[in-house]
């Protein structure tokens, strides 16, 4: 199988074309569907600064014809122009650096490790991640681990929300008599209103269309939870707007915030989008007494400070290097002995088949947390039975014994009648029966 990265930043595009992919989860997964027909495997990652695709294929060609045709469809032309392209260890080493925060707007952020996660276990519940992209996933996950514990490169990092609170306090000369808004209480939106609540805001409000989950927001923040239905009257009284919602249209157009104009007085508002798609329409800049950012100007911002984190990163760097180093071996490992892959194969199509008969007969009562439980049970089985033989198979290597212990493993299970590939250790007689049974 062949790793190919396809995909689309804040190094590499505008705010304008990124949004365009930013989809929501239901039409991500209609996506990665399309795109893990067997024997392709797929993970998709969008974050407000990029959107990738990984593919795990027989051909790097099969992959990309597939990626553009979607890309094309859903951010047009003008997308594929903007896009880069990593294959093989090339592809290995950009996900292992994205994961590691290496990658990011922000050097050393937290948060797209969540993320990352976040999409290889949609990818998992899809089906579109397996064997190949799981191992692969859990190298990545393992190499930003440790760049984590072994270098310093977070302990300084400035998030998105935390760049755009200093932002703020820049332009006002501090916050300690200012009113704060904070439109959406998600991942972002929480972060913001912890930054803003230590940078001293005078007053602190939490809106959301859930009003619910404003409220938890702002009981632990010290804030207050306002009704959504109240956000332009809001927005009139406040001195700054953070804004990060899930909308797939502008909250904030030119007509509406225009219109607070005058009962501000002349008034500064300093809004901050770090919402992609964008909650504020580019043209509420162009109000004289509007100040607004989105994430493209807040990494101009963010980009004055990362000199300090630059030796972090170049140590990172190096752990990244011997963390690919390592998978690429044990890949080739596994390659000289297919009979693991083949053995692993059949396991994961066993326990796919008997979690699917489970779930069918156990009907649509289910929750979805207890769907997952049962998913996650099956290929939980999976990894424990074959651990065992699995490391045995490996500390032999793919010479002498292991060529034996191969041969057998093919033989008690079956696999020489998979492929017309001879498995290394089986004997030309085992092969020549397994033949004749075909």
């Amino acid at each position: 199988m062949e790793l190919i990265c396809i995909g689309l930043s804040h190094r590499s595009a505008p705010l304008a074309i990124r949004e365009r992919l930013a989809l929501p989860e239901p039409q991500q997964l209609e996506v990665l569907q399309r795109l893990a027909q067997a024997p392709v495997e797929a993970l998709w990652v969008s974050t407000c600064n990029r959107v990738e695709v990984y593919l795990a294929a027989p051909t790097a060609r099969l992959g990309r014809e597939r990626v553009h045709a979607e890309l094309r469809e859903l951010g047009g032309a003008e997308a594929l122009e903007h896009l880069y392209e990593h294959e093989g260890e090339a592809a290995l080493v950009h996900l292992f650096r994205v994961a590691s925060s290496l990658d990011s707007m922000v050097l050393g952020e937290a948060q797209i490790l969540g993320q990352l996660k976040d999409s290889f276990e949609r990818g998992q519940g899809a089906g579109a991640v397996r064997g190949e992209m799981t191992r692969v996933c859990a190298a990545a996950f393992s190499c930003a681990k440790r760049v984590r514990t072994e270098t310093a490169i977070g302990r300084a990092a400035t998030s998105m929300a935390s760049a755009a609170v200093q932002l703020a306090s820049k332009v006002f000369d501090g916050l300690r008599d200012k009113t704060v808004l904070v439109v959406g209480a998600g991942e972002m939106g929480e972060l913001a209103a912890r930054h803003l609540r230590q940078a001293g805001a005078g007053r602190l409000w939490i809106t959301n269309r859930t009003l619910s989950r404003a409220e938890a927001l702002a009981g632990e923040v010290a804030g207050v939870a306002r009704p959504f239905e109240e956000l332009l009257s809001l927005v009139s009284a406040a001195d700054v707007v953070v804004t990060s919602t899930a909308s797939q249209v502008p909250l904030f157009t030119r007509d509406n915030v225009g219109a607070l104009g005058k009962g501000r007085k002349g008034r500064p508002l300093f809004m901050v989008d770090l919402a992609v798609p964008r909650d504020i329409d580019p043209e509420v800049g162009s109000l004289d007494w509007v100040h607004a950012y989105d994430v493209d100007d807040i990494q101009k911002f963010v980009a004055e400070n990362a000199a300090a984190r630059a030796e972090e990163a170049h140590k990172a760097g190096g752990l990244v290097a011997q963390e690919v180093a390592r998978f690429a071996k044990d890949r080739a490992l596994r390659d000289g002995m297919p009979v693991l892959a083949r053995l692993r194969q059949r396991a994961e199509g066993i326990a796919r088949a008997e979690v699917e008969r489970t779930l069918a007969a156990l009907g649509d009562d289910l929750t979805d947390k207890q769907k997952k439980s049962i998913e996650a049970m099956g290929r939980a089985i999976v990894n424990k039975l074959l651990h065992e033989p699995t490391a045995r198979l490996r500390a032999v290597g793919p010479e002498g014994d292991g060529n034996r212990l191969a041969g057998a493993a093919a033989e008690l299970f079956g696999l020489t009648e998979e492929s017309g590939a001879a498995v290394p250790g089986t004997s030309p007689a085992a092969q020549a029966v397994s033949g004749g049974r075909r």
